[in-house]
């Protein structure tokens, strides 16, 4: 068993790395290798404020592998015979009479929990109404994601649609097409079932390099809900779909950009129309009031405002089908359809920008998900991938859903590497990045499931690197 008798502590990392000056340039002039370089200094200038502010460590320098000095400083505790006086002493909120019931009719976090919000990565596209904001894994418990918190990816910006305008159509290949409003659609036989959903480009921007500083950035084009809705197979069945011949769906959403997606009928039983998410209606900015749900593939094919479905003989080809969410292959062709989001995991405690304050027990914490079905067994390592223990999996271990897994590892102060490897019950084993990139090259965008390796420096500090 290990040592817990001296448990570490993580310095979280810093929220806000770049200066609105910064922002605002970025904003104007996009991004390139100079300003990237910027964005890199100013997370470490923020990391080492942050960090000073609390008084636990000196200001942070960038970290690297032959890191051999600490900077961590010692801190005070207290102990029963020290007389704590935050415990012996009564606290104002121990004293006096607190908020009434309902004080705010739709509950709100702390006001000590403001930093954990979704975030915009400065300069990733020109235009934030066709952008992303990433959901902050790196403070997250469990495996469900709030609703306030599941990441945004829009291409041309959200609407809070009124429910009782909007419609749904079944048209193509059936023998009655048919248009439902909301009131109809919630009247009809329901499920609700747990799944993550992963943006095709997530951890997209380190397929040439080390990119971002932190998970929120590697990784945060992903959540995990709750969806309830409608199965697809009850309205193709009210519809009366021509099953011989109808080999492919049309997902049309209603927003500006009409966002379309060619969707194969073999994915039909398990995909939900859905107005659920986590025990109320969808928000606005994730598809409201009605979003298409299609377990294990990525995030694009899961139409938000979704106003139209139609049932085809063959695949639509449209624009987002030819010229995005296609794989660029080392001879320069592009690969099309490679919808399913494979087997992936990563670390989130500790994790990039975060800081371990001294020597001690420390609980590696991530998640693991595959979208061909169950994770089987996650691997981690802390040395870079020569040696690998099995880390212990929560339950429940669903299909095509986060697992959350746990690893007990007592740091002995000398720099240590990171990385978790997840193998999902079809078999299939995470790959290396060198692995990945040996059949895919350099210049994807789309569907980079790599392991993930985090360089955890003498000095504490924690920064994403690339082992190759």
């Amino acid at each position: 068993m290990p040592d817990r008798s001296r448990p570490g502590r993580i310095v979280p990392a810093p929220e806000h790395f770049v200066s609105a000056d910064l922002r605002q340039q970025i904003g104007r002039h996009g991004i390139d290798s100079r300003r990237r370089d910027l964005l890199r200094g100013s997370f470490l200038a923020a990391a080492g404020a942050t960090a000073a502010a609390v008084g636990l460590v000196k200001p942070a320098r960038a970290a690297t592998g032959n890191a051999t000095a600490s900077t961590t400083t010692s801190t005070a505790t207290h102990t029963a015979a020290d007389g704590d006086p935050a415990i012996l002493k009564p606290q104002p909120w121990a004293t006096s009479l607190g908020q009434p019931v309902a004080a705010r009719p739709y509950g709100q976090p702390s006001s000590h929990e403001t930093a954990l919000v979704r975030r915009e990565s400065p300069g990733l596209t020109r235009v934030s109404a066709a952008s992303v904001s990433f959901a902050p894994l790196q403070g997250l418990f469990g495996i469900i994601t709030p609703n306030g918190l599941h990441f945004e990816r829009h291409h041309q910006g959200w609407h809070d649609i009124d429910p009782t305008r909007h419609r749904l159509m079944i048209n193509g290949l059936v023998q009655a097409p048919r248009v439902y409003t909301m009131d109809e659609l919630m009247r009809l036989p329901s499920v609700s079932r747990m799944h993550f959903i992963e943006c095709g480009a997530n951890t997209g921007m380190e397929w040439g390099n080390v990119a971002v500083p932190t998970v929120q950035y590697t990784h945060g084009m992903l959540s995990c809900c709750e969806f309830t809705g409608v199965p697809l197979r009850v309205l193709l069945d009210d519809a009366g779909a021509d099953q011989r011949r109808g080999r492919y769906l049309l997902a049309e959403g209603g927003d500006g950009s009409a966002m379309t997606r060619t969707i194969p009928m073999e994915l039909a039983d398990e995909i939900i129309v859905a107005w659920g998410m986590n025990g109320e209606m969808l928000r606005p900015e994730n598809g409201y009031p009605l979003r298409l749900v299609v377990p294990g593939v990525q995030g694009v094919s899961w139409v938000k405002w979704l106003r139209r479905l139609e049932l085809g003989d063959r695949p639509w080809n449209t624009k987002d089908e030819t010229l995005h969410y296609v794989d660029m292959m080392p001879d320069g062709m592009l690969r099309q359809y490679t919808s399913i989001q494979e087997c992936k995991s990563v670390i989130t405690t500790p994790s990039g920008g975060q800081r371990l304050t001294g020597k001690g027990f420390y609980n590696v914490s991530g998640l693991a998900w595959s979208g061909r079905g169950k994770v089987r067994r996650v691997d981690v390592s802390v040395d870079g991938g020569r040696n690998w223990r099995t880390a212990r999996l929560e339950t429940p271990v669903l299909s095509k859903c986060l697992t959350r897994f746990n690893l007990d590892w007592v740091w002995d102060g000398s720099p240590a590497i990171l990385q978790s490897r997840a193998i999902d019950e079809t078999g299939y084993v995470q790959p290396t990045i060198a692995q990945l990139r040996a059949v895919r090259g350099t210049r994807s965008i789309y569907h980079n499931n790599a392991i993930q390796s985090w360089l955890v420096a003498a000095s504490g500090e924690v920064s994403n690197v690339q082992v190759r």
